[in-house]
């Protein structure tokens, strides 16, 4: 008599993932620590996990928590930092700014502020607007 075997592998490699509920699919800590629990809770009693592999895993715990951090600050930082471009530019406001337009150097005053994209925006009072970047130099309106 034949039997079949059933390989495990083409099921695994087969099989449907589980949608993340967050919509990241980067692990975060609770996750790792979900993992770590699960794996205390359902270890061999006779075999148990070793000093060495659990404070391994401490470690890697401890690290991604300092990568999050790491990364939260640098997204609070780029806030700040764009808030800061926009108040360095509305000192610019009541202000004659020149830029270049093909051959052609242009002139106005600058009117209002505005960020955009990540980019900051002058509105001129001709009714234009132009990338703060495109801007030669700057005068005292007078």
């Amino acid at each position: 008599m034949t039997t079949n075997v059933i390989d495990g592998s083409l099921w695994m490699a087969n099989a449907v993932q589980p949608e993340r509920k967050t919509g990241n699919q980067i692990l975060g800590k609770d996750d790792f620590l979900k993992i770590l629990l699960a794996q205390l809770e359902n270890q061999d009693p006779l075999n148990p996990m070793e000093d060495k592999d659990f404070i391994a895993q401490m470690a890697s715990f401890s690290s991604l928590e300092q990568m999050m951090n790491i990364a939260n600050l640098m997204q609070q930082w780029m806030q700040v930092s764009s808030r800061d471009a926009l108040l360095r530019y509305s000192e610019w406001i009541g202000k004659t700014v020149h830029w270049q337009e093909g051959d052609a150097t242009m002139s106005a005053v600058v009117k209002s502020v505005t960020q955009k994209d990540g980019n900051i925006v002058l509105g001129l009072d001709n009714g234009a607007t132009i990338a703060a970047d495109a801007v030669m130099t700057v005068e005292q309106h007078e």
